[in-house]
């Protein structure tokens, strides 16, 4: 299980343990060095106290108490050894007179030695003395920490529990959010360190909450979309049945027909709205290069060019205007564009499409010779389900979402759509991509 408190507490203790051996270590040198000091002045201190002391007798080893840890030794001129207080006989002779330490089978000894009247005067001390009471030295410093380190691994994990008890508390109001209840964490007594979890949790709500409130209108506007033409399909399907004529059941089999186009066109719109909603279905982006999805579209297209007598072609395809995207959600969104066009274009008109690099920026243009939109409602018309108020008198029918379904696509591609007047005085439709790798919002300036 992969838990922060466990996590802190293991890193803590085996830090504070870490520490504590480095103390010890500190310490069992630092008390070596004092106890070498000290010890030092003591065998400095016996030999000096030497000096007034006659030796004479044989030379043996004179009478020693087993348990003291100081070798006395006395050599004459001659070298010859005149009095020793311990038979160590691997103590080292004598190399050079004040502090030395020398080696032997029995370990390190550290000596001091001196010449007065014609006599030399050593006094040695084993190192294992001094190591050893360093060490104990050490140990008593550092065995109450020891002792008390289950206290301490406790209170570690007190204070711990305490410390992460802010996350626990964010984790529950968290919890208790339902789809309704969205409204944001309270972010006054969080702690700095949390906060920004917070504020990142107070965004997804707020997103999410957006992003219901969107779909709930996005359902409302579909249902009340879709009971007027279905209501219209019932009216039709009644006067099917009505019809006393054979001329008037073909009238009536042919507005039928017309609804139920509508209606098709107007249930597949919104299907692809949802397919390409964010959040949706993830886009399997590659390099597509747009002069291809522009003759494809157009050759698509064609038919329904023809049967309403316009012109439509490719007027420029830049072989150069490649973005990464997704082939078929921009194939969608061009084609979406061209029906459009064509849709308010009257017969003998023209529709142009054109691929380019402009500043660095890949771009698509549609361009009519329709009435174009005033400069007024060109916001509006990527709104849902609009359509402007003279399309009736037009005669012209729609679903009300082909541009919204291109303001989409290129939303998710971070593409810009721009709406101006065509040099025909119809309508200008340009999609702008983003340059590759660049953060730049893309767009090009205003003519």
């Amino acid at each position: 299980m992969n838990s922060i408190r466990r996590h802190l507490l293991f890193a803590l203790l085996v830090a504070m343990t870490v520490v504590m051996l480095l103390g010890g270590w500190a310490t069992y040198r630092a008390a070596r060095d004092e106890a070498g000091s000290l010890f030092d002045y003591q065998l400095q201190q016996i030999a000096l106290s030497l000096r007034d002391q006659t030796f004479q007798g044989p030379a043996e080893a004179l009478a020693s108490d087993e348990s003291l840890d100081y070798v006395i030794r006395v050599w004459d001129l001659s070298g010859l050894k005149v009095y020793y207080s311990r038979p160590h006989q691997s103590l080292p002779e004598l190399t050079r007179l004040g502090y030395s330490t020398s080696a032997s089978s029995e370990g390190d000894w550290r000596v001091f030695a001196l010449q007065y009247h014609g006599l030399t005067i050593a006094v040695a001390q084993p190192m294992r003395v001094r190591n050893q009471l360093a060490a104990d030295a050490a140990w008593s410093t550092l065995k109450p920490f020891f002792v008390l380190l289950p206290a301490l691994a406790l209170l570690i994990w007190l204070l711990v529990s305490r410390g992460l008890r802010p996350l626990a508390q964010l984790a529950r109001s968290v919890q208790a959010r339902t789809p309704d209840s969205l409204t944001p964490l309270a972010v006054g007594d969080v702690p700095e360190e949390v906060k920004p979890l917070a504020l990142s949790l107070n965004d997804l709500l707020a997103r999410l909450k957006a992003a219901l409130a969107a779909q709930r209108a996005f359902v409302a506007d579909a249902a009340h979309e879709l009971r007027t033409p279905l209501t219209a399909l019932q009216l039709q399907l009644q006067l099917v049945e009505r019809a006393s004529s054979e001329a008037d059941r073909t009238a009536a089999l042919a507005e039928l027909r017309s609804g139920l186009l509508r209606s098709t066109h107007a249930v597949e719109q919104l299907l692809t709205l949802a397919r390409h909603e964010p959040g949706a279905a993830e886009y399997r982006k590659a390099q597509v290069a747009l002069a291809e999805v522009a003759r494809n579209v157009v050759v698509e297209l064609a038919p329904l060019a023809g049967a309403r007598c316009i012109d439509l072609g490719v007027t420029q395809a830049d072989e150069a205007a490649q973005v990464s995207g997704d082939a078929d959600a921009l194939r969608i969104l061009l084609s979406n564009l061209v029906t459009n066009a064509l849709r308010y274009t009257p017969a003998g008109g023209r529709v142009d499409v054109a691929c380019g690099v402009r500043d660095g920026q890949a771009y698509f243009e549609v361009a009519d010779t329709g009435p174009g939109i005033p400069a007024a409602e060109r916001a509006r018309v990527f709104d849902r389900f609009y359509r402007r108020s003279s399309d009736d008198d037009k005669g012209i029918i729609g679903s009300g979402l082909g541009l919204s379904i291109v303001r989409t696509i290129a939303d998710r591609h971070g593409a810009v759509v721009e709406l101006a007047n065509s040099d025909s005085g119809g309508l200008l439709a340009r999609v702008v991509f983003p340059r590759a790798g660049s953060r730049q919002e893309p767009g090009f300036p205003a003519n």
